[in-house]
């Protein structure tokens, strides 16, 4: 049997509902199987901590955070705390500390869910993101000067770097090849001169030593555009930290909801803990209610189990959402039922009874 040490950051809003859920599937699967045990450390981080001491989380928290095998996240981000601090104090320094430079995000149209889009079922919508994770747009270079006068300028500063773009194109690649060996670049280098021209020769570059790989370079806006009217093209699609953050809120729309989208942030070469977060953030408008739908937040932990090589638990809980999406019987408002949260994870758990059992 395997012991993690996991680092639970249950966040703002609904991720302070949804992270228990997620850990009550965890220990339900890890006693099914006895492939593993959690040892759990909690972390009251966010913007209710925020408002206690003015930081989003301790001062040496990636000290603290380092020694953990995995980090469980649940959301950031509150009304009370304007979102510009909340995620540049607690997520994007864990994501650039820890050299997450992965942002791995599946689409995938699960049974019984409908989705926005017409007549597309279940096979039709499965394909993963890869987002750029640590730099890009996202690194907080520039600033502002002359506030509050008719000749205020505010600067942001895109940075991309060789290291940067290579190591998460090649990611792309590799992961390209282990499914169905397609692979889009989502780029802007018709406007962006020197930065996603940059980005289209390093994926040129990086091309060459996977042949076998077919790959397609598509603008930002069509890709977009893609998304909606040929999402069953896609299989692997690599972006920008912007890019990828965009349109990976569309992939989880045309799959039937946010509140089923998982994510990953993930450092490859393990030097340091990767995270497990779902996208859709803190849903303040249903904070409270009981209402959250929790699956993105267990499939996160199906993730999570994958990436530390507990390939059977982690097929046992997506076999699991599977089976309780597809009866269509106990679904979170979101999906068009009335269930609530708690209900949607009872069923899971029974699922997964019933799977091993």
């Amino acid at each position: 049997m395997h012991d993690y040490h996991v680092a639970v950051i249950p966040g703002d809003g609904i991720g302070q509902e949804v992270t228990p859920e997620g850990v009550r599937v965890l220990d339900t699967v890890g006693q099914l199987t006895g492939a593993y045990k959690m040892r759990y450390d909690y972390f009251p981080w966010g913007c209710e901590y925020y408002l206690k001491t003015g930081k989003m989380m301790a001062e040496d928290g990636l000290k603290i955070l380092k020694d953990f095998d995995i980090i469980y996240f649940g959301a950031v981000g509150f009304p009370s705390v304007p979102d510009h601090v909340s995620l540049r104090g607690l997520r994007l320094p864990i994501c650039q500390g820890f050299e997450q430079y992965v942002c791995l995000r599946p689409s995938v149209l699960l049974p019984g869910i409908k989705s926005p889009l017409a007549n597309k079922k279940p096979g039709d919508i499965d394909f993963v993101v890869v987002r750029e994770n640590t730099e890009g747009e996202y690194t907080g270079a520039g600033g502002r000067a002359h506030r509050n006068l008719k000749s205020e300028v505010a600067v942001e500063t895109s940075v991309f770097t060789r290291l940067g773009v290579e190591r998460v194109i090649r990611y792309a690649y590799q992961l390209a090849q282990s499914r169905r060996k397609k692979l889009v670049s989502g780029t802007k280098s018709n406007a962006q001169q020197h930065s996603m021209t940059f980005w289209d020769e390093i994926f040129s570059d990086v091309g060459k030593e996977f042949p076998e790989v077919q790959t397609d370079r598509v603008l930002i806006d069509a890709l977009s555009a893609r998304f909606v009217l040929r999402p069953e093209s896609l299989d692997v699609v690599v972006g920008s930290n912007l890019f990828g953050d965009i349109l990976t809120d569309l992939g989880g729309a045309i799959c039937g909801s946010l509140g089923l989208a998982a994510s990953g942030n993930i450092n490859p070469e393990r030097e340091y803990p990767s995270m497990f977060e779902p996208v859709h953030g803190s849903a303040p408008d249903i904070f409270g209610k009981g209402i959250a739908n929790p699956i993105a937040m267990v499939w996160c932990g199906a993730m999570m189990l994958d990436f530390l090589g507990e390939k059977q638990s982690a097929n046992l809980i997506m076999q699991a959402i599977k089976a309780v999406t597809g009866s269509g019987k106990v679904l979170t408002p979101d999906l068009g039922g009335n269930a609530k949260m708690k209900d949607v994870t009872e069923a899971i758990i029974g699922e997964l009874r019933a799977i091993a059992g």
